[in-house]
């Protein structure tokens, strides 16, 4: 199937993406369109919302400030932070949240991710947003495990970086990532303002949901900039991930080989600071994926051979396309990682599936729905409505994005929760 088919088949305007070959990035194109039913094209240069792909680009300039002496990786978060601290509860006694623990997700904080706020609605201040007083529409950032005693996904915790990072400049936060970051690289079209500012509109992609309609406003703010908030493109993505990759080799101006090695050594469950890594030797790879309200996007490098690639698109459904389009990279560049793998699908008794069925909270908000449907078992996300795969009883996969999930049973046989990529619990809902 053509792109420009698929792209209509999964009801997504628009995408862009940079490929990264013989550590340079080999070539860059957009497809579609910036918004359905206009006429500007989705171009090399047009700005997305990067979504989570934000914390890495986040992390390297607070690893930066680390160099400077300005912050320590393994101090109590609170002793920097000024204008806001980490309330203090039972679960920090002994262990503290600290920007080691922020930067890779193991600092016991909540809120996994932010849906943003439309055009016509106030934006609430950070503070706000931390403390979950309105007009913030997350839940407040609060350490509810011992920190550092599990690794567990929190958009949270890089706002309370953000925080600190300010406090301890006395710096707006796009400003300070300019200057550590997004210049220094030379991501010369990217910024972390928010909203965006009107010089920088026309050239910016306008999010769609999953049915093809236009998001309401074109797109949605994020005072939460570190977790969410970056607008860049494919090819400024590729020169982070080139970065990183010339740091690894000693031959980076901006971050030194140390920093870089701390970013892609796992902490806990995959994780390094800011990345998400998988694999080894040959096939290690560095990136991290993305997805705000109507933009969906990935990125991907290798550790050892300068080869990489950025994907970003505008629509709801878009996860799906970029994930297909890696895998059609991987395979054209005959990339050790990111190919499709062959996986055996079993026969398993409807009357077991039953018992994995119900409603999942992914995040305050957002719930999950694992329904069966005709012997099949499915998860409806919306308007979103993606087959199971089984491996087992109790493991599956889908096709669409490539993930596996696998369910954990309680006593009584029922799910209590699914694990998302071995690395994300996802609790059941009891009625």
């Amino acid at each position: 199937m053509r792109l420009r088919d698929r792209m209509g088949e999964l009801k997504v305007p628009g995408a862009s993406v940079a490929v990264i070959n013989e550590g340079r990035i080999e070539w860059a194109k957009g497809y579609g369109l910036a918004e359905t039913g206009g006429a500007a094209p989705a171009t090399e240069r047009a700005l997305f919302q990067a979504a989570s792909i934000s914390k890495p680009v986040a992390a390297l300039a607070a690893l930066r400030l680390v160099e400077q002496g300005l912050l320590d990786l393994d101090e109590d978060v609170n002793a920097e932070l000024k204008s806001w601290k980490v309330p203090g509860n039972e679960f920090t006694a002994t262990e503290k949240v600290t920007l080691r623990r922020l930067l890779s997700h193991t600092a016991g904080l909540t809120v996994h991710g932010f849906g943003g706020y439309r055009a016509d609605a106030p934006v609430p201040a950070l503070v706000q947003v931390l403390d979950g007083e309105k007009p913030a529409n997350s839940a407040a950032v609060r350490v509810d495990v011992v920190p550092g005693s599990i690794w567990r996904y929190s958009g949270g915790g890089y706002t309370v970086a953000q925080r600190l990072m300010m406090d301890v400049t006395g710096r707006p936060f796009p400003d300070l990532l300019a200057d550590l970051v997004l210049r220094p690289i030379g991501m010369d079209d990217s910024t972390y303002e928010q909203p965006l500012p009107a010089r920088l509109r026309a050239k910016a992609a306008s999010g769609h949901r999953s049915d093809g309609g236009l998001l309401p406003g074109r797109y949605h703010t994020y005072p939460e900039m570190a977790a969410a908030g970056l607008w860049t493109t494919p090819s400024d993505l590729a020169k982070f991930l080139l970065e990183i990759q010339k740091a690894l080799e000693g031959r980076s101006s901006v971050l030194s080989e140390a920093t870089a090695r701390l970013m892609t050594t796992a902490e806990k469950n995959g994780y390094g600071l800011g990345l998400s890594l998988s694999g080894t030797g040959a096939a290690a790879t560095f990136g991290h994926g993305g997805s705000n309200e109507g933009f969906k996007c990935q990125m991907a490098a290798f550790v050892e051979s300068g080869r990489g690639a950025v994907v970003m698109t505008n629509g709801d459904r878009g996860g799906f396309l970029a994930a297909e389009i890696m895998r059609a990279i991987a395979r054209e560049y005959d990339w050790p990682a990111y190919k499709p793998v062959e996986k055996k699908v079993v026969a398993v008794d409807p009357k077991m599936l039953t018992l994995l069925t119900g409603r999942y909270e992914l995040r305050p908000g957002r719930v999950l729905e694992v329904r069966l449907d005709r012997g099949a078992l499915f998860i409806i996300d919306g308007e979103e409505r993606v087959e199971l795969h089984p491996q087992s009883e109790t493991r599956f996969f889908e096709t669409q994005e490539g993930h596996d999930i696998v369910f954990v049973k309680g006593p009584d046989g029922r799910a209590t929760h699914l694990m998302l990529d071995g690395q994300l619990k996802v609790p059941r809902l009891i009625k």
